[in-house]
C-alpha cells in the first residue's frame, strides 16, 4: 500500500516557494514548476520516443527521483548546488543525506526502487531519459526566470542568470525537441499555454492553505496514478498512460477555468455542455499549437480522461480497471486506467480539504467535500488497489 507519509511528502511540494529572494509577481511554487518541467519532458520525449532504447518509465522514475531530492535540499540555491554537483565527493554525501532523509518514506516501494534512487545520482549516464529531463528542468526554470526578471530589471546579476541559462540549453540544442521549439513558433505557444494552468487556482472562492494550482494538481495526480499503478505491477505502457492522462486531465481548464463539481451538477446539461465546450476549444485551440502525430494521445488523456480502456484489434475499447490487471495488463493492449486516474484526483482534492482544515481554514464546502469523497471511496478497492485503507491512513 502507498503510505501516508510518501504522499504528503510529496503533498509538500505545494508549499515549497521557489525565487523566494526576489521580487514576484507571484508566488512560484516547487509543484507547479515540476509540473511544468513533466509537461515540457513530455513533448521532448515525444520526438525521442521511436529510438530503441528511449524507455519512459525510466523517464518519470528519474523524474520521481530529481522530484525528491528537491524536495529535500530546496533551500540550496542552484550555484550553490552546482558548485556542489561539481565535486563528486561533496556531491556523494549531499546524496547520502538526501537518501537517509527520504528512506522511511520511499521503502516500502521495494528494495529494487530504492536501488534505482540511489543509483540515479550516483551513477549518472548520459541516457537520452535524463537529457530530456535536464532540457526540460532548465527549459521550465527559464520561463518562470523570463517572468520574473520582468519585474526585476535592475537585478545585479541578472546578465549573469541570462548567459548562464543560455549556456547551459545550448547544451541541450542536439535534442529534436528542441529544435523543434526553435523552429515552430507554435509550439513555444503550446508551453506557454500550459504554463498557464499555474495562474488558475483550484478551489479559488475559498479561503485556503496551501493555495493549489490546477497545474500542481495536475503532476500531483499524475504522481499518484503512477505509484499507485506501479504497485500493482502495471506494464510499462500502462505506467505511461496513467502518469500522463493524470498530468494532461486538466488541461482543457486552461481555456474554461477550473469549475468546481458542486456547480456543474447544479444545472442539469452543464457538465455536457461544458464537456462539448472543451472538445471544441481543444480542437481550435490547442491542437493547431502541436504537431498532428500528438492529436489523438492529447484527445484521449483530456476529453475521456476517467474512462479505462485498451486497444483490441486496432479499436480503442472501454475495459474495467480489473479486468485490465487481469486481461490486458500488457503493452500491446495499451491500457489506461481512467478509474485509477478518477481515484486519484478525489484523493488529491480529499487531501486539499483536510489540509486545508487542519491549517485553520474552516469552511462548509471543505467539510462537504472531504465527507462525501470519504463516503464513496472509503470502502472501495479499484484495479486492486485498497482505497478504503488508504483512507483509513490519512
Amino acid at each position: 500500500m502507498i503510505r501516508k507519509s510518501l504522499i504528503m511528502k510529496i503533498f509538500g511540494a505545494f508549499y515549497m516557494q521557489r525565487w523566494n529572494d526576489r521580487m514576484r509577481p507571484m508566488e512560484f511554487i516547487e509543484m507547479d514548476k515540476q509540473a511544468h518541467k513533466m509537461i515540457i519532458a513530455w513533448f521532448f520525449g515525444k520526438f525521442e520516443e521511436t529510438r530503441a532504447n528511449f524507455d519512459w518509465v525510466k523517464l518519470i522514475e528519474g523524474a520521481f527521483f530529481e522530484f525528491m531530492q528537491r524536495s529535500v535540499i530546496t533551500d540550496i540555491k542552484p550555484p550553490v548546488f552546482y558548485r556542489i554537483k561539481s565535486d563528486p565527493e561533496k556531491y556523494r554525501k549531499l546524496n547520502e543525506y538526501v537518501f537517509r532523509q527520504l528512506e522511511p518514506v520511499i521503502t516500502p516501494l521495494g528494495e529494487g526502487f530504492c536501488g534505482r534512487f540511489r543509483d540515479w545520482f550516483t551513477r549518472p549516464d548520459d541516457s537520452i531519459e535524463r537529457r530530456v529531463l535536464g532540457a526540460a528542468h532548465l527549459y521550465s526554470s527559464r520561463w518562470e526566470y523570463d517572468l520574473i526578471q520582468r519585474v526585476n530589471p535592475d537585478s545585479y546579476d541578472r546578465e549573469f542568470i541570462q548567459n548562464d541559462f543560455d549556456t547551459r540549453i545550448q547544451g541541450y540544442r542536439s535534442l529534436e525537441g528542441m529544435k523543434q521549439l526553435t523552429d515552430h513558433l507554435s509550439y513555444t505557444k503550446f508551453i506557454n499555454l500550459c504554463g498557464q494552468l499555474r495562474f488558475q487556482s483550484r478551489w479559488a472562492q475559498l479561503h485556503r492553505i496551501p493555495r493549489t494550482s490546477v497545474l500542481g494538481h495536475s503532476l500531483f495526480v499524475a504522481l499518484l496514478s503512477w505509484l499507485f499503478t506501479y504497485r500493482i505491477g502495471g506494464s510499462p505502457r500502462r505506467i505511461y498512460n496513467n502518469f500522463f492522462n493524470g498530468l494532461f486531465h486538466d488541461l482543457p481548464e486552461v481555456l474554461t477555468r477550473d469549475i468546481i463539481t458542486p456547480v456543474k451538477r447544479s444545472i442539469e446539461g452543464l457538465s455536457d455542455l461544458i464537456k462539448e465546450y472543451e472538445k471544441d476549444q481543444l480542437e481550435q485551440v490547442i491542437f493547431p499549437l502541436i504537431p498532428s502525430s500528438f492529436h489523438e494521445e492529447i484527445g484521449r488523456f483530456t476529453e475521456n480522461e476517467f474512462e479505462s480502456t485498451v486497444v483490441i484489434g486496432g479499436i480503442r475499447t472501454p475495459a474495467s480497471s480489473e479486468e485490465i490487471t487481469k486481461q490486458y495488463n500488457e503493452d500491446r493492449f495499451e491500457p489506461r486506467d481512467g478509474q485509477i486516474v478518477k481515484a486519484c484526483d478525489e484523493l488529491s482534492a480529499f487531501i486539499e480539504a483536510t489540509v486545508a482544515i487542519e491549517n485553520g481554514c474552516k469552511s462548509e464546502e471543505f467539510e462537504k467535500a472531504r465527507s462525501a469523497i470519504r463516503e464513496r471511496y472509503g470502502r472501495m478497492t479499484v484495479a486492486g488497489i485498497p482505497l478504503g485503507e488508504i483512507y483509513a491512513d490519512l
